[in-house]
């Protein structure tokens, strides 16, 4: 069990109601856990028991009928239920994550996935921007006209350039069908000479005239298309000068207000790097604490003199070798080359087998250590400060092929439908991570996939929390998942916790009846007992029950669960469950069949006993 110091995240007490037609829907109701630094918590329980909304309490992204009546979550030394929603945008993405149940519904459908990748990286510069671009409208009211009245001036202008290609076009277009109209009467002409060769000399004058014809309308068409041009043009040039002089002042007082918002920005940049280094500071000192160097360096002496020591007796036995190869080029004038070059060979190999034997452990230790302090520097301070386009796209690559995007070239200029739902779903994965997050939320990430896809997604959130040494927090209905990822499992009902403790506490000893109908729920191929399903429907938390919210549905409930709400027993220092099976006047009251089966049954593929399991909780 890790110590209390390290815990990140602390949520004490949380109650949180629904406005509703029929007054206000109990939703979270007294919920209290820590989250500690490197750890998968889970928290499990059935639709409607309030696990997404106490996360979404955390991210702050309750629906707007929600009212927090009581509780407090600590992060970082702050209170989250008390921040305003721009001091969330700095923590929200930047430094706790969220990966949601249904990846279509997080992602934007018409927008390509690279860009919704990159965004998460950019959210810090657009804020800023955003920042900065709402002091230049405070500034001056009418720049936003003055904007739309510039471009509008441009557009003119490019018109411009459109009519002049088109003039060129028309020349070429009028040419070509004067010389069509020349030719049909030229044709016409020749079948009349076939008949009347004597009228030639006038149908020549004729053509003669057409031609003239032709080329005046032409040049008055043309004429009178360049000066539509002209006057265009000139009306145009007015308007931009005019809008030029009139945006004079405007743009003096957004340029104030540009020098403005640029002190605040840098001010917000040199905050995120005084975070990131203090972040670094805090993280270096966890790393040298878990390889500390004044042991690492003492080993490595210790490992470097006996490395020294075996390499001496290497030599000796190199050199009587190479001295007895030399011995037979002297008797028998034979040329040993080749055997002196394999005796070499077979003695380096020695020595570089003994340095690895030897040494290579503590070298290993030392490179792991400088290994995890570079990649800290990196992530907590480079990675903080602010990213450029063409750095966030090479970033988003690097982030999509971690979380196993084939061809990630070419799948970043796609679109979200055109990808499976577990592509998807390592899409919503990898924005998530884009912002090296400490905390991730895990929002029910498997429910809508395959059986096999859903192994794959686990494998893959264990190895990147791992790697990027993040806290999780999983939330699931599924006790076969949690027993792939938890560390420690809060079992929820009704809007409050009803046991906690570690995987292996809920698991091996469970002891709220809720939580027997869980395991229950598992399939299990050494067992032939029968699936049972837990009867009755949750309560309706607007008129939730007096007394165990869970009484309704079990059969091991007493008088007592129907009037008083059951507090947490202690069963262990790691395991607390809140049942009033648990008081000492309780009857003594055995869990199911099939739980206990499946237990003893786990027990024995590991080589412990059940009697050698309650002994370890007494003693604990």
């Amino acid at each position: 069990v890790k110590p209390a110091d390290d815990v990140i995240l602390s949520v004490k007490n949380l109650t949180v109601d629904f406005k509703s037609d029929e007054g206000y829907t109990q939703a979270v109701r007294g919920v209290s856990f820590d989250l500690k630094r490197g750890e998968t918590l889970c928290i499990v329980g059935e639709s409607g028991s309030g696990k997404s909304v106490s996360c979404k309490t955390i991210m702050g992204i309750l629906s707007g009928s929600a009212v927090i009546r009581s509780g407090s979550i600590t992060y970082r030394g702050e209170d989250l239920t008390k921040i305003s929603e721009d001091e969330f945008h700095r923590i929200r993405g930047n430094l706790i994550g969220m990966i949601f149940q249904d990846p279509l519904s997080a992602l934007d459908p018409i927008v390509r996935i690279g860009k919704q990748i990159t965004e998460s990286m950019m959210v810090n510069k657009d804020r800023l921007k955003v920042r900065r671009d709402n002091l230049i409208l405070k500034e001056s009211s009418a720049y936003n006209s003055i904007v739309a009245q510039v471009k509008k001036a441009r557009g003119a202008l490019r018109i411009l350039r459109a009519d002049k290609a088109e003039l060129k076009k028309l020349k070429e277009t009028t040419a070509v069908s004067n010389g069509y109209k020349l030719d049909d009467m030229k044709a016409a002409h020749a079948e009349i000479l076939s008949i009347h060769p004597e009228q030639k000399s006038k149908l020549l004058a004729a053509e003669d005239a057409y031609k003239q014809q032709l080329a005046e309308e032409r040049k008055e068409f043309l004429a009178n298309k360049l000066v539509q041009i002209k006057e265009r043009r000139a009306q145009a040039k007015a308007d931009l000068k005019r809008i030029k002089a009139e945006s004079k002042a405007p743009r003096r007082a957004a340029y104030k207000a540009l020098k403005q918002a640029k002190k605040i920005a840098e001010g917000e940049i040199a905050q995120f790097k005084k975070e990131a280094i203090l972040e670094y500071r805090r993280t270096r000192s966890e790393i040298e604490k878990q390889y500390p160097a004044d042991q690492i360096d003492k080993q490595y002496k210790k490992d470097l003199k006996a490395f020294k020591n075996e390499r001496i007796r290497i030599e000796r036995l190199r050199h009587y070798d190479l001295a007895s190869i030399n011995r037979k080029r002297t008797l028998h004038n034979a040329n040993i080359a080749s055997e002196i070059k394999a005796c070499n060979i077979k003695y380096d190999a020695m020595v570089e087998k003994a340095r690895v034997r030897i040494v290579g452990a503590s070298e290993k230790l030392y490179r792991e250590r400088q290994d995890k302090l570079d990649q800290n520097y990196f992530h907590n301070y480079c990675e903080k400060i602010k990213y450029s386009k063409k750095y966030a796209k090479a970033r988003a690559l690097e982030v999509m092929k971690e979380v196993g995007i084939p061809q990630a070239e070419k799948r970043f200029t796609q679109y979200p439908f055109e990808f499976s739902g577990g592509m998807r779903q390592r899409i919503v994965i990898a924005i998530a991570l884009t912002a090296n997050p400490e905390i991730l939320i895990c929002d029910e990430p498997t429910t809508a996939l395959d059986v096999t896809i859903q192994a794959q997604i686990l494998e893959l959130i264990n190895n990147l929390k791992r790697q990027h040494h993040m806290s999780v927090i999983f939330i699931t209905h599924d006790m076969g998942v949690v027993a792939e990822m938890a560390d420690r499992i809060c079992v929820m009902y009704a809007g409050k916790i009803v046991e906690y403790g570690t995987s292996y506490d809920i698991f091996y000893n469970p002891k709220h009846p809720y939580t027997w109908a869980l395991l229950s729920s598992i399939p299990d191929l050494d067992s032939k007992e029968k699936l049972e399903a837990i009867p009755g429907t949750p309560p309706n938390m607007n008129f939730p029950p007096e007394g165990d919210a869970f009484a309704l549905r079990s059969k091991y409930a007493m008088s007592i669960d129907f009037k008083k709400m059951p507090p947490f027993f202690k069963v262990s220092k790691t395991h607390y469950a809140a049942t009033w099976l648990l008081d000492p006047r309780a009857p003594k009251v055995d869990m199911p069949k099939i739980v206990s089966r499946r237990i003893e049954n786990s027990l024995k593929r590991a080589g412990v006993t059940y009697e050698q399991l309650e002994q370890q909780e007494e003693s604990d």
